[in-house]
Formats: C-alpha cells, structure tokens, sequence
C-alpha cells in the first residue's frame, strides 16, 4: 500500500512542471536562450505572475524577486536594486531601447514608474551584467521590460479588454480598457489607463501618509505588419502623464509646504524591423529607430514662504539599433551591432514671489546640453558536447557638449572598453554549474557633470573632469531543474573603481548649506549571495523561496556601501487547480544598522538603522476565458515597516480587488 502510494505521488509529481528556470530569456546574450542554460543569474517574471500579483505599480512588480530590492523615496517612484546598486548604477531597458537618459540621477529616483504596468507582457532581471550588450549603468545589473504585442489570426479577428481596480481607503481606483483587432497579415493592440491613487494608508501606527497621492494617465498601441513570411515591422508608442506626484518625506522632515513633481511624463515611439533570411552569418537582422522624451517639473514652496520655485528639466532622445544574429556554425552563434543614442536636454528654473513677476534662471543643468552615446558589440555562445562558453566585447564612445553659464562651452569625449567571458557545464539538461566575469562602467553623464543647485540634503557644482565609472563582476553558481525541482544558487563579489561621488568643498556654504562637487576619487565592493528555490509536492500545490545578502563596503573611506540592503527575500506555498488559486506570502528584510556616514545623515534612514519586518500577504484569484476576479490582501498583521532608505512606510492591511472582462 505505501510503495503503491510512494509510486502514484512520483508519477502526479513527474507530470508537472515548476516555473523555475523554465523560462526562456533574451537579455543575457541578446538571443533567445533557456534560463537553466544561461551562466549567469537571471529572473524572469513571467505574466501569469503578474496577473497572480496585480502590481499597483512597475517597481512594485519586483517586489520580492530575487536579488531585487524596491525603495520608494515617494508613493509615486519605486527604485530597484541590483546587487546593492540602484538609480544611474543600473541600466533599465523597455523592448530593448534603453530608458536610462543622461539626466538619470545617483541614488534611487522614480523613472521606473512611469511605465504602465498594464502593458508588460513579461520582465527580466539581469544580475551583474549588462554593459557588454547594452551599454552604460549596467554596474549592478540590467532590467527589461518586455511589453505585450498582438497576435496575427488567420481570420479577422476583434479582441476587447476591460480592468477595473480597487482598494480600500481610496488608495488606488483604476479602470483599464483594451482593443486587440488582428488578421493573416496585420495585428493591432492598444489601450488606455486612467489610475488615481489616494494617500497610502501605512501600519497599525502609521495611518494616512498624506500628502502621497497622484493622478495617471497612460495610453499606448502597438501596430504589426507581415511584409512577407519572413519579415516582420512592429510600430508602437506608449505615453504616461503623472500630475501631482508629492514627495511625501519632504513635507513630514523638511519643513515644505510644497514639493511635488507636476508634471511627470514620459513617452516612447519606436519601429522594429526584424526579419530571418538564409545566409549562416546573418540568420537574423533587427532594426530598431526610437524616440523617446521625459519631462519632469519640480514645485517647492517653503512653510511660510511667499516663494514659488519651479524646474523643468526636459529630455529628447533619439536612438538606432541594429543587430545581426549569426549561426556560424551548429556549436557558434553569435549577436552583433551597433547602437547610437542623442539627448537634448533643456532645463530652466522660474521663482515667483507673490505680487511680483517671475524670475527665470540657470535650471538645475546647462540648458541646450547634448549627450551622444554610440557604441559597437558582438556576443558569441560555444557549445561543446556539455559544456558552453560564452565571451563578447564593447566599444563604447561618447560626445557631451554643455554650456554652462558660469564655465563657459564644455566638451569631452569619454570612451570605455568592455567585455565578459564565462565558462557552463551542463550535466543531462538538468543543472549547470558555471562561473563567469563581467566588466561594466558607467560614463559620466550631465546630472554628474553639470548640476548646480539643490539636490537632496546639500548645494552641488559643476563638474567637467570626470571618468567613466567602472566594474569587475565575478561570479560562481549552480542551477537545477526537474520536473518537481528547481534552484539556483550564486556567490559574487563586484569590485568598483573610479566612483564618482560628492565631495564637500571646504570652507564653502550657499544659503547656509554645505556645498559640494562631483569627483572620481572612491573605490569600493559588494559581495554577496542569491538562493531561489521551488517545490511542487502535489498536483495542486507548490512551495517557493528566495533570499539576497549583499554586502558592501567603501575602501575608500573604510566603512558601507551607501544604502546596501540588508539580508532579504519570500517565502510560500501557492496552491492552484484548473481555474482557482491561492497564495499565501511572506516577504520579509532583517534590520540594517551597517549604515555610511551619508545614510546616518538621511533623515529618511530612522537613527540607528532601518528595523527589520515579516510582511504577510494573501492573494486568490478565479480565471475564466471572458472573466476574472484577482484579490490581493496586503500586510495581514498590519505590520509597521519601510524598506531601508525609503521616505514613505510601506502599506497597512489593506485590500486590493481586480475586475476584468475579456471579450
């Protein structure tokens, strides 16, 4: 009887699949490639997961992933970090053009969140590489986000997509409505969002975190055409307006009236032309033209103050990619190309004081600055009976031209070369053990440069003789997949050299704050360790976990790594059959007190460090071919918590209720 049993649960088990490294990624090696396959740590969210999470927002879909970590200065920003590394120290792609710009700031911002989460088809997380592929920032890491593209049919076809969202205490009212329409020849999708989010309601001490709400509004469409069998031409643009978006910290720490960002925008058009042919050393050509441009205004007003302070900083960006994949031989393929990204950037600051007319100045950066980036690359992948080895190499040149007011024309021409090389053993298609190395960098851009203003806690200057920023990643891991089983493990240490940091001008105070400048002077290291692992134990049920120790340490001044992360992850049992699920989840981040000096100094860091927190969340859903109801209960036991170096608590028990229609 217990052998029969023994023997029934090993075939149930057998027949099913975990999610776990089954999953086929592109941002490795710019080819398609299997997760267990690639030697490297890579995550995938797939859109089953993210229908499983309803996100309220981009930033807050990595929540928990492995590796990742989410501060939020604000409750409308949301920055990851990779490897203890975050804002311009990691690159973030959208459909493989980048969405990094020259402006993007040091430290956590809010970029990521004017991404539509509606329109993700699926995201994947790059830990520890990047630049070789793509470019500038990949210092911690790299992240793409892949939208959804509509499909051809073989008759004419008319889809349509109806989302409506709530949760309680107004925190979020959101209604989505889609159109797909698709022939043999020619498919279309698009959709538009309208989301208001009221003041988060934090835990059992924390209440309503006001003023912390904002408006969106988003819009986008993709657009396919086959031009014949093998050749494919995508068009697609995608919009986000954010209106009102408070910084909440700055009016409960810093004695504001007003700060906000008003407007927050963004927008992205593109075309793809992508298409197979027979020669060996071009098997695939892809061209891909973009446009993409970034608004962000800025108003402050002082308690007491009869001042109005707003800033524009306005970005336009052009970019063109072509890439060439090429099956050399049956055990060598390769992905080449060459890309060139242009920024304009125009920046501007207007003072009103009441009953007096406004007074404009220098913007935060020199107006009219441009920024070009243009580089050259080739990826190459052996296979060798069971082992695989990879290597590639980037050349990467820059032109940055600013006038600046007080400096006069500035011009430089920073150049960077880069590359990677790994070495996998593949044992039976079910594990792989595999080291690798990656050199990174990140060219200085004009937020480095051409600052001058208040940022943050301090008065910055200009700085016209920097470096590029650079890495050293090494790396060490195993992965293992069966049909009931998976893991992966990774040790890493990334070694980081010429970072450019704010150095205090002696003796200097503008308006009684300390001043400072930019200088390529400190060195530094994070090591640390991953672990994902997946269980399915039955034919309905499966336990999951993961976990992320970073640690870091600047030689340069003998002490942490500004803002590292301390040790955290999830843990969980899901239990799903035919139509219904539920998922109970733990999330949860051990106390920080390994703080730098400038982390003691942030007021938005509590004296002492950041506590530690267990957050228990439950999420249920029903899914039918035309109807689906998604719950998520957030924080069950009303926990109090922030995660380490944010400027707003996280959210209280609350929940969150999905409605969508499909026909």
């Amino acid at each position: 009887m217990v052998l029969s049993a023994l023997s029934s649960f090993a075939q149930e088990r057998d027949s099913l699949r975990t999610e776990l490294l089954n999953q086929v990624n592109v941002t490795a090696n710019r080819v398609q490639q299997k997760t267990l396959e690639t030697a490297g740590s890579i995550s995938v969210i797939s859109a089953r997961t993210l229908q499983t999470y309803q996100p309220r927002t981009t930033p807050e879909a990595l929540m928990g992933s492995t590796g990742v970590f989410v501060q939020k200065t604000t409750h409308g920003a949301g920055s990851p970090f990779l490897r203890g590394l975050t804002g311009n120290q990691t690159l973030i792609l959208i459909d493989g053009i980048r969405l990094n710009n020259s402006t993007f700031r040091y430290g956590p911002n809010q970029y990521l969140n004017t991404i539509d989460p509606f329109t993700i088809d699926k995201i994947e997380v790059l830990r520890g590489g990047g630049s070789v592929a793509y470019g500038s920032d990949a210092l911690g890491g790299t992240l793409q986000l892949l939208t959804s593209n509509p499909a051809f049919s073989e008759k004419p076809a008319v889809h349509g997509k109806a989302v409506a969202r709530y949760a309680t205490s107004d925190m979020e009212k959101t209604l989505r409505a889609g159109v797909a329409l698709s022939s043999s020849r020619v498919a279309f999708s698009g959709g538009v969002s309208i989301r208001n989010f009221g003041d988060l309601v934090g835990g059992d001490t924390t209440g309503k975190q006001s003023p912390s709400g904002y408006k969106d509004r988003a819009f986008d469409a993709k657009l396919l055409f086959a031009l014949s069998d093998s050749w494919t031409l995508t068009l697609a643009h995608q919009s986000v307006s954010q209106k009102h978006v408070p910084l909440y910290y700055r009016y409960k720490l810093e004695n504001f009236a007003l700060n906000e960002f008003n407007p927050q925008k963004r927008s992205l058009s593109y075309f793809k032309l992508n298409g197979t042919t027979t020669s060996k050393w071009a098997s695939e050509i892809s061209l891909t033209g973009s446009w993409q441009a970034t608004n962000e205004g800025r108003l402050s007003r002082k308690k007491g103050s009869n001042s109005l302070r707003t800033e524009t900083d306005k970005v336009q960006t052009s970019g063109l990619i072509f890439n060439v994949q090429s099956n050399i031989a049956e055990f060598w393929n390769a992905s080449s190309g060459i890309e060139i990204y242009n920024d304009q950037v125009a920046s501007d600051k207007i003072d009103q004081v009441d009953g007096a007319g406004p007074v404009a100045s220098r913007g935060l950066y020199p107006d009219d600055s441009k920024y070009l980036n243009y580089a050259v690359y080739s990826l190459h992948q052996l296979k060798l009976d069971d082992w695989r080895f990879s290597f590639g190499g980037r050349f990467n040149g820059f032109r940055i031209k600013v006038a600046d007011e007080a400096l006069g024309n500035v011009s430089v021409k920073p150049t960077a070369l880069v590359g990677n090389a790994s070495i996998s053993y593949l044992l039976q298609d079910h594990s792989n053990f595999y080291t690798s190395f990656h050199s990174g960098f990140r060219a200085p851009n004009i937020d480095d440069m051409g600052t001058l203003g208040i940022v943050d806690f301090r008065y910055e200057l200009p700085a016209y003789d920097l470096k590029p920023e650079t890495s050293y990643n090494f790396e060490a891991g195993y992965k293992f997949r069966s049909d009931g089983f998976a893991m992966s493990a990774a040790l890493f240490q990334n070694n980081l050299r010429n970072l450019i940091t704010r150095v205090q001008v002696a003796g200097q105070k503008i308006d009684g704050i300390d001043v400072y400048r930019k200088e390529n002077v400190e060195h530094a290291y994070i090591r640390g360790a991953e672990l994902d692992v997946e269980y399915v134990f039955s034919e309905y049920w499966k336990i999951y976990g993961s976990g992320a120790y970073n640690f870091g340490k600047n030689v340069t001044k003998n002490e942490p790594v500004r803002r590292i992360p301390p040790l955290n992850g999830r843990f969980g049992l899901e239990y799903r059959r035919s139509q219904w699920y539920v998922r109970p989840e733990a999330w949860f981040a051990e106390k920080q007190t390994r703080l730098a000096a400038g982390d003691a100094g942030d007021n938005r860091i509590p004296k002492g460090g950041t506590p530690g927190w267990v957050v228990v969340n439950l999420m249920a859903g029903f899914d039918t071919k035309h109807f689906a109801v998604n719950a998520v209960a957030q924080n069950l036991t009303n926990e109090d918590y922030r995660t380490h170096g944010s400027g707003i608590n996280g959210v209280g028990r609350s929940l969150w209720l999905t409605l969508t229609g499909r026909f």
